[in-house]
């Protein structure tokens, strides 16, 4: 048997090839939807990929089944759990697609893949047990998906919290309950192969290794702790990350079935006469040149460094009923856009080239920590924490109003006009996304704070 594990690092998400070596046959678990990886995997082993699975219809990234099916002839075997309402809309029969429920197997020549319906995360989910057969009779590991992770377990509230499903948060823990005891029963020895890794939002607080142990879990993980399933649903539920908000579009994407990448337009480069007119129609544009150091903003647009996260922080920023323009450099278009895609933000229309738009950057006021502390001891000014509400509960300026980034344009009506506001994250990268939204909105009497919650923290005597 043969086992390859691929890693989105903005994402941190995981996914796998398991193939049959004598049969060179291969089945993917839970492709994203840049699949060159894979189509290179199985040309460098010699392999046909003769299955494409996952583990549950995702809600943070646009799954690569699809595109991959159709650029292999690979069949999909998904989930056929879960209800009516959790179906995915697009199996084709007459390639040979198939629903799984919980007991199913399937085999790709020796390798067998034993299907374990595990609804907690979403009610669709389901777990994958894999047996080498050319040396062994049991499993020696099981794909968990977003059901356990190392060191955590998958959130349940998604459905509640991104499609507004009220009760199935309650729900959901429940599940995940019921699935801890069936793990219980599960041999130590058993490989986890996680669907995520540090840094998901799909749970809070995600172990950074690639894989455990079904008894390493059973020892550490802190959901395994708890005997009593009222008071596992109060741990489970508690200290969430906030639900980013793309997740509500991935749902319904994956389950309809996402555009194949070959039927999405090209983006034009256009003359930055037309800007203006873009910003005007409430077109999404985001400034997403190269240079850190450039603590600017093109007027009327969201600054988006590109960097490891730029698919999530456009995932929280952008309107997904309305196009989207880059500003970009040359060099950088084919992989944001690919990065872009990897959240269903398809509609790229057009990219503008740095240097036809040179004229409306607008730089951020900034203000050092000292300068800060005078604002807010002698203008009474608010300090607006960007960051995420576990990073503020671990320390923050005193007084600081705590809104992430991604929600503060439902906030912006409540912010004052009377006194300055200073806006912070930890080191300056979502500060600045947060500062061009403002700026967009006309609050010019906000100011960066230089160096972030970082920066104050060095302080001589700053308060915390």
């Amino acid at each position: 048997m043969l086992l390859k594990y691929f890693y989105d690092k903005a994402l941190a998400q995981a996914s796998y090839v398991v193939a049959c070596q004598k049969t060179k046959e291969a089945v993917v678990i839970d492709p994203m939807r840049h699949i060159e990886p894979y189509l290179t995997a199985a040309q460098e082993e010699g392999l046909t990929i003769r299955i494409v699975t996952e583990t549950h219809i995702h809600a943070d990234f646009v799954s690569g089944a699809r595109e991959l099916a159709a650029a292999t002839g690979g069949a999909l075997y998904l989930s056929g759990a879960g209800g009516t309402d959790w179906q995915y809309r697009f199996l084709d029969p007459a390639r040979g697609d198939r629903a799984l429920h919980d007991g199913d197997t399937f085999s790709i020549g020796q390798v067998r893949i034993g299907v374990l319906h595990t609804p907690g995360h979403t009610p669709e989910h389901l777990c994958f047990t894999v047996t080498d057969g050319a040396h062994a009779d049991k499993p020696m590991g099981i794909f968990t998906g977003d059901c356990v992770f190392v060191g955590d377990l998958g959130r349940p509230d998604l459905l509640e919290t991104a499609a507004g499903l009220h009760g199935s948060a309650a729900a959901g823990a429940r599940g995940q309950w019921e699935n801890v005891q069936r793990f219980r029963q599960m041999p130590d020895y058993l490989q986890i192969y996680p669907g995520h890794g540090a840094g998901s939002a799909c749970g809070k607080d995600l172990g950074a290794v690639p894989t455990t142990t079904v008894g390493y879990e059973k020892q550490f993980n802190p959901g395994f702790m708890f005997h009593d399933a009222e008071a596992f649903a109060r741990w489970l539920l508690s200290d969430q990350p906030e639900t980013p908000r793309y997740f509500q579009h991935m749902k319904r994407i994956n389950r309809e079935g996402p555009p194949l990448l070959a039927d999405l337009p090209t983006p034009e480069t256009l003359e930055g006469f037309a800007l203006a007119d873009m910003i005007k129609s409430g077109a999404n544009v985001i400034d997403a040149r190269y240079d850190a150091r450039d603590s600017s903003v093109i007027a009327g647009t969201i600054r988006i460094l590109p960097g490891g996260t730029f698919s999530t922080y456009a995932g929280w920023m952008v309107d997904y009923d309305q196009p989207t323009y880059l500003i970009a450099d040359a060099p950088n278009i084919e992989r944001l856009i690919q990065e872009l895609r990897a959240v269903g933000i398809d509609r790229v229309t057009g990219v503008f080239p740095p240097g036809q738009v040179e004229a409306s950057k607008q730089f951020f006021p900034s203000v050092s920590p000292e300068g800060a502390q005078r604002l807010i001891d002698e203008q009474h000014a608010l300090v607006i924490d960007v960051r995420a509400a576990g990073e503020y509960a671990e320390g923050h300026i005193p007084g600081a109003l705590n809104l992430p980034y991604g929600l503060l344009a439902d906030h912006l009506a409540a912010l004052p006009q009377d006194r300055p506001l200073i806006v912070h994250c930890q080191s300056g990268v979502r500060s600045q996304i947060a500062m061009s939204l403002l700026l967009k909105h006309g609050f010019t009497h906000a100011v960066n704070l230089a160096g972030g919650y970082a920066a104050w923290q060095h302080q001589p005597n700053a308060e915390r």
